[in-house]
């Protein structure tokens, strides 16, 4: 059988072309056309069983109903789970989405965001994987709607959900110092993203509050090699940490690897804590405490958000720049010791 057309829908009704496509692209009522009329296009739309050809509706509303979800890499469970809940929400909402793995490279995020951009996307979310911020100005001034999660730059205008990721690292430090630790340790990622830099900034500040010396940040990616590396340096120096603060749950099970390797037992020899919370941190042999971020709301809020920008893009209405961080918590498990005073 072949492809019904609105020639096949005007030929079979004894209509024009052009009443055909007014009933069926939705404008009848604008041109008058009559309910009877109306009837007998849907009618004979149905029973040849007519598919409007999704690329020239697109083209006739200058949308191309996708989005891109542009990642720094899906091995990170924080980023999985986000890719995830975005995915799932733009698709019940009727938008493919194109999702790209950039593997933490700044160039292939460049790469992946101009190639959007030539698609004709109607808007895009982003991770940003390194200090490069001038893929997403020039997203700016195409007029394609853009939203940064997790990561972003605070001095250009795209709107953007996170943690709180200077809090909870602060919080989580404290936590360990009350504990009576003094020797901690941070285990970074990717020092060049602001949630890096904002993490490193509350554990070095929750140190030197309390009267400590800021005892060892190393580390330079939020993978489990660099946990396992650093770990390893780590506990060569003279005087061992009493704990560990890993800034990703990947770097985590690095550092658990070398610490494992070493014969050191969480929390009896060194205590450990992360931040992601991660939902295997409760079938570790010892369960890990940890920051946890609120995921789901950030994907949620993301999603409001771009969603908001495609549809003021449509009507032509301004929105203003959204700034938003959510408050992290701290999920107690035990891998954490308390020392004697």
């Amino acid at each position: 059988m072949e492809n019904t057309t609105i020639k096949t829908i005007a030929v079979h009704t004894g209509l024009s072309l052009t009443t055909v496509s007014r009933v069926l692209n939705g404008t009848a009522k604008q041109y008058r056309v009559s309910t009877r009329t109306q009837e007998k296009v849907l009618e004979a739309a149905r029973k040849l069983q007519y598919t409007p050809n999704q690329a020239a509706v697109n083209l006739r509303l200058k949308r191309s109903f996708s989005i891109g979800l542009v990642v720094p890499s899906l091995s990170n469970p924080f980023f999985s789970n986000i890719a995830s809940i975005v995915s799932s929400a733009f698709r019940a909402r009727g938008f493919s989405v194109i999702l790209i793995d950039c593997e933490e490279k700044e160039e292939a995020e460049v790469e992946a965001t101009q190639s959007l951009a030539a698609r004709n996307i109607d808007g895009i979310i982003v991770i940003p994987s390194g200090r490069t911020k001038t893929h997403l100005e020039l997203l700016l001034r195409k007029k394609i709607p853009v939203i940064s999660i997790d990561r972003y730059f605070d001095d250009i205008a795209v709107s953007y959900v996170a943690t709180h990721h200077y809090e909870g690292a602060y919080n989580i430090t404290e936590y360990l110092i009350r504990c009576g630790h003094q020797r901690i340790a941070c285990l970074q990622g990717n020092p060049f993203v602001v949630s890096n830099m904002l993490r490193v900034d509350g554990y070095t500040n929750a140190m030197r509050t309390n009267g400590l010396p800021v005892f060892y940040v190393a580390g330079n990616s939020f993978t489990a090699e660099s946990g396992y590396v650093e770990t390893k340096l780590l506990l060569q120096k003279a005087e061992r940490p009493t704990a560990i603060l890993a800034l990703s749950d990947t770097i985590l099970l690095g550092a658990l690897k070398a610490l494992a390797e070493e014969g050191l037992n969480i929390p009896g020899d060194v205590s450990v804590v992360t931040f992601d919370n991660s939902s295997y941190l409760d079938f570790l042999s010892c369960t890990v405490t940890s920051v946890a971020q609120p995921v789901t709301d950030i994907a949620n809020i993301a999603i409001k958000l771009l969603t908001d920008k495609i549809a003021s893009k449509t009507t032509g209405a301004k929105h203003q720049q959204e700034k938003i961080l959510l408050k992290p918590t701290i999920i107690h498990r035990r891998s954490v010791a308390v020392l004697p005073r």
